[in-house]
């Protein structure tokens, strides 16, 4: 009998193997990240397109790909280009934040062109916005619009979806403010427009009330409110440069 059972364990011990193999595999990519770098950048100017199923830098004057990365099961829908930022959107909803300085580690990682080490470093952030997956499911021209810069250097990212905004501070992916489309009102993100440090945001609403109701004005320090006393957005540590806290004068 002991013999059987030492049998059986060392059986479902082996069997165990590639199961356990597999599932530190999928801790190292749990959101099905693929990095591939193919050379390192060159002194140029680097640009960053969506090709295929995966988001591409390439040297602008030669055209000589850099890297591409690409995620499992998904594919990128829009693209907002910032300095050393590069924000995707991707059909399940998930938006990522891709460093896109050249000095970061150019190595390839320790499982070949994919390794993800190398993701690991080039790849900042990742954040889901609940129900968009579902209204770009079989709409991909939808995704324009969604992904809105706050401020001229982009150090927060709106994503715009109908039922909220959510607003992303850019250096690590925090969620600073949220607003929500009011009852029976719904936000379009194809129809925005930026001035002077302002995004405008379409808000239709089934009643058809006041105008006001139909539109959404917000910065990098969330809705704008007469009065209001927002938050900042800095770092942990850093000043208040960006006015949080303070009074801010009704809208002119």
């Amino acid at each position: 009998m002991d013999r059987t059972r030492l049998a059986l364990t060392a059986v479902a011990a082996v069997l165990a193997l590639p199961l356990v193999t597999a599932a530190q595999h999928t801790r190292q990519t749990p959101y099905g990240d693929r990095f591939e770098t193919f050379a390192a950048p060159a002194a140029g100017r680097t640009a960053v397109r969506i090709r295929g199923a995966v988001v591409e830098a390439y040297d602008s004057g030669t055209g000589a790909r850099q890297w591409a990365y690409g995620r499992r099961g998904s594919r990128p829908l829009a693209l907002r280009r910032a300095p050393g930022h590069a924000f995707a959107l991707w059909a399940d909803g998930m938006v990522t934040d891709t460093d896109t300085d050249t000095d970061t580690a150019r190595g390839r990682g320790a499982d070949g062109d994919t390794g993800t080490d190398t993701a690991h470093r080039r790849v900042r952030w990742h954040r889901a916005v609940p129900g968009l997956a579902g209204w770009l499911a079989g709409r991909p021209e939808r995704a324009a619009g969604v992904l809105q810069a706050l401020d001229p250097g982009a150090r927060m990212l709106a994503v715009v979806a109908p039922g909220r905004v959510s607003a992303f501070r850019a250096a690590d992916g925090d969620l600073r403010w949220l607003l929500t489309a009011r009852d029976g009102c719904a936000f379009d993100p194809a129809r925005t427009a930026h001035t002077r440090g302002v995004l405008l945001i379409a808000r239709p609403c089934r009643d058809r009330g006041a105008w006001s109701r139909a539109l959404a004005a917000v910065d990098a320090l969330g809705e704008i409110t007469e009065g209001r006393t927002p938050l900042g957005n800095g770092l942990p540590g850093e000043g208040r440069a960006d006015g949080g806290g303070n009074r801010v004068a009704p809208p002119s």
